[in-house]
């Protein structure tokens, strides 16, 4: 098949389009290398750089005949959402219609998302969240997610456009950018190297749902394989606090490194973990990689290769 990748450059998409690659897929790389690197294109895909937002992706989209698009491109930086609404709605929201438009006019059979399970639901009502779960985010990056998410369920009904959607909670591993993508194991990793102090939000005893990259990808590649049209969390159903994460990471980078909490952020979710049943009962997915281990993995990545490269 032929797929279009979105945000190819960046640490999710770029693990994604090499698993593509690998399973024999012709694979073309779109990315405005905002917060990409382009040294994570795969030599063996075509790489463009361009904005989703622009007017030549209908021209990209006549040229190259897509059988699938696969969606990574985003602004994903919940503060920058906060801060500045209107623009993450002009990327999330009018650069992905952009990319469903054209899609339609041109004939694309499957239209892959990658969502958030981590900001969709909000404050949760029961732990772990499966798909089910009442959807009230606390951001507008969250609020761009799920909308796009009803978008997709509106091409299929009127359009007959197919779509997989892929919810994932915290994602973390090698290739990460402290950056442009502000994961917080990328930033503890990034600062403990540079001997920095890392400064943890509040009492550290906020959870997240961490999910190794490698696990992400298999869902993917899962979902390319999968027939129907729906919606399904990438996770690990466990839930790990800042303060943990923090102590495996520092153990394997600077353990002399004390740990420093700073004040509490205004409005930051307290508890998020989601349910991975549906995934396993579509996919045959479940996550492989057990998150003191991945941690370790990740900060040996940070350390050997300062965080650049492949």
């Amino acid at each position: 098949m032929k797929i279009l990748v979105t945000g190819g450059a960046g640490f999710i998409a770029s693990h994604v389009k090499d698993a593509f690659i690998a399973e024999g897929h012709d694979v073309v790389v779109l990315d405005s290398l905002i917060t990409g690197r382009q040294e994570l294109v795969n030599p063996k895909a075509k790489f463009v750089k361009m904005d989703i937002r622009d007017k030549a992706v209908s021209e990209l989209f006549a040229t190259e005949k897509f059988d699938v698009v696969n969606h990574h491109a985003a602004q994903m930086d919940v503060r920058k959402s906060v801060a500045d609404p209107a623009f993450d709605a002009d990327v999330n929201v009018i650069g992905t219609l952009n990319l469903l438009e054209n899609a339609v006019k041109h004939g694309v059979k499957k239209f892959m998302f990658a969502s958030t399970g981590g900001a969709i639901y909000g404050e949760q009502d029961y732990f772990p969240a499966d798909e089910n779960h009442p959807q009230r985010p606390l951001s507008p990056y969250g609020i761009t997610k799920l909308t796009t998410e009803k978008y997709l369920h509106f091409y299929h009904h009127v359009h007959g456009l197919q779509y997989f959607v892929t919810r994932y909670a915290n994602v973390y591993g090698p290739r990460q950018n402290p950056h442009g993508e502000a994961g917080v194991v990328a930033i503890f990793c990034s600062k403990l190297l540079a001997g920095e102090q890392p400064v943890i939000n509040g009492d550290g005893k906020q959870t997240r749902d961490y999910v190794y990259i490698d696990d992400v990808v298999r869902a993917n590649v899962g979902g390319l394989n999968y027939s129907g049209s729906d919606v399904v969390n990438v996770g690990t159903g466990v839930e790990t606090d800042v303060n943990r994460l923090y102590q495996v990471l520092r153990d394997e980078l600077a353990p002399a490194v004390a740990e420093e909490h700073g004040p509490a952020m205004a409005g930051e979710q307290q508890r998020s973990v989601i349910d991975y049943t549906k995934a396993s009962k579509l996919l045959g997915w479940k996550p492989t990689m057990d998150v003191e281990t991945g941690l370790r993995e990740t900060a040996r990545w940070f350390r050997d290769s300062g965080g650049k490269g492949r």
